[in-house]
């Protein structure tokens, strides 16, 4: 039996007055999917990605995760995704490290706060940067910092728009290796902090968005 979808699009577009940006199309993405979006620009590419997390809504369509509808502004649903995507934000009076500890330990992660921060800011190559202020790092290193922040907290959905921009190619070959790791963990109901689905926004193709599973 086919499992249900954690995040579920039923017939979603999106429309500024008689332009469309975003066809209709169906998308859903089970736990344990990894689901590469691509599309030329412009195609509605992170405007579906927006949708999909309730940062903006449809003019046509339904969106559900877990099957509660999805809006950014449920709690509930919020502390279950976790997003990548436009420019960077930070605290500007926090360091690094404690910008993730924050974020860590503001999303649940508990006794396991330090631990996840000392793993993401390695993964993330941020370690030596820990004491430094957001502010005084470079365009690759906010980016790292940005994803860091998704990575360190517990979450069941990881959505990125275009996480390799601004990344050298060290950067990149990491982050598609840690890609493969969340893949392979899949579903881990007895420890929820675990990622179940990572959905990913690649590189041009397409005139309309298309969804690819693996």
């Amino acid at each position: 039996m086919t499992a249900p979808a954690l995040l579920q699009l039923t017939g979603v577009a999106r429309r500024y007055g008689e332009r469309t940006v975003l066809a209709p199309l169906d998308l859903a993405v089970r736990a344990g999917e990894c689901v590469a979006v691509m599309g030329a620009n412009g195609s509605g590419k992170s405007t579906l990605l927006r949708i999909a997390v309730g940062h903006d809504r449809p003019s046509e369509g339904t969106v559900t995760f877990a099957g509660r509808p999805v809006d950014d502004t449920d709690a509930r649903v919020r502390a279950r995704i976790a997003v990548v995507a436009g420019s960077p934000a930070f605290y500007p009076d926090l360091t690094v490290g404690e910008h993730l500890e924050l974020v860590a330990v503001a999303h649940g992660a508990g006794r396991d706060s330090r631990a996840r921060v000392a793993e993401a800011l390695d993964r993330t190559r941020l370690t030596g940067l820990a004491d430094r202020l957001p502010g005084s790092l470079s365009s690759g290193q906010a980016q790292q910092l940005l994803l860091a922040s998704a990575l360190v907290r517990p979450r069941d959905l990881l959505v990125l728009d275009e996480p390799e921009q601004r990344l050298d190619p060290d950067a990149r070959d990491e982050l598609a290796a840690r890609l493969r790791e969340e893949r392979a963990a899949g579903p881990a109901p007895a420890a929820p902090a675990a990622p179940t689905a990572p959905a990913v926004s690649a590189a041009p193709g397409q005139s309309s968005p298309a969804a690819s599973s693996r």
